[in-house]
């Protein structure tokens, strides 16, 4: 929050000192209005970055030891958002086939009627995080314990099924603001988002998809895709050889626990 709170500060003197012009030196009110106006912008921008670590920090990208560093290691994560879905199974055949292990954020209004699918993913060793229960735009109008509340209804369909305890969250849309993160922060959560947005959501062309997140791809990348989007069950073979073929290795996106 640190990043915030410097802003709110430096925002309040930036138009305390476009106020006290207007009074003194003759500046203009529209200069205040377009003050205001910039530090909006701003703030919108920061929301809807989460690679800012604006609010909250966020892991963007996997976080390498020293052991890692010094013998060369090159892990890249995959990560499914939006499940589970009956898209999923396809996605888990295909990592079980090349024996890749993967994290999936799921959706909790998506878990009732498809607890087969969320018990599947633990069984066969992927990670399980919360990407909320409603997964809505208006979940950042809520208030802090609102949105808590939200996150933990999440966590505990997860763990009802899985017996795994959540301890990474991807807020939905990659949105952040000051009440979310007050709520993941209270419960103890740490928030992961990405390196690589494959837009998989908008893609219509498989090979186009493809090239888009492979022309970026560096070790320890965080890639962003959805189990519910078909193009990405058709591109998922072929990418996890084209990341093998670059050397890289399939890891999990793990925080460092706090102190």
């Amino acid at each position: 929050m640190l990043k915030f709170k410097y802003f709110l500060v430096f925002g309040l003197i930036f138009i305390a000192h476009l106020v006290a012009g207007v009074f003194y030196s003759g500046y203009s009110w529209w200069l205040v209005a377009g003050g205001i106006l910039l530090l909006l912008i701003l703030l919108a921008l920061a929301c809807a970055n989460i690679r800012w670590n604006f609010f909250i920090k966020a892991t963007n990208r996997i976080p390498l030891s020293v052991q890692q560093l010094q013998s060369g290691a090159m892990p890249v994560a995959l990560t499914f958002d939006d499940g589970p879905h009956e898209h999923t199974p396809a996605i888990l055949d295909i990592l079980a086939k090349y024996n890749v292990k993967a994290t999936f954020f799921v959706i909790g209004k998506q878990i009732p009627g498809n607890e087969a699918i969320l018990k599947r993913i633990a069984e066969e060793g992927h990670l399980i995080g919360n990407h909320s229960y409603s997964h809505t735009g208006s979940l950042y109008a809520r208030s802090a314990s609102a949105i808590r509340a939200d996150i933990a209804q999440c966590n505990r369909l997860i763990y009802d099924v899985s017996q795994q305890e959540p301890k990474l969250f991807r807020p939905p849309f990659g949105v952040t603001n000051p009440a979310l993160a007050k709520a993941v922060t209270q419960l103890d959560m740490s928030v992961v988002g990405w390196s690589v947005r494959s837009y998989d959501t908008m893609a219509k062309d498989e090979a186009k998809l493809l090239r888009k997140i492979m022309k970026g791809i560096r070790f320890n990348d965080i890639i962003l895709l959805h189990d519910r989007c078909p193009i990405t069950v058709a591109i998922l073979p072929r990418l996890i050889e084209a990341i093998q073929e670059k050397g890289m290795q399939f890891a999990l996106p793990e925080v460092p626990t706090r102190a």
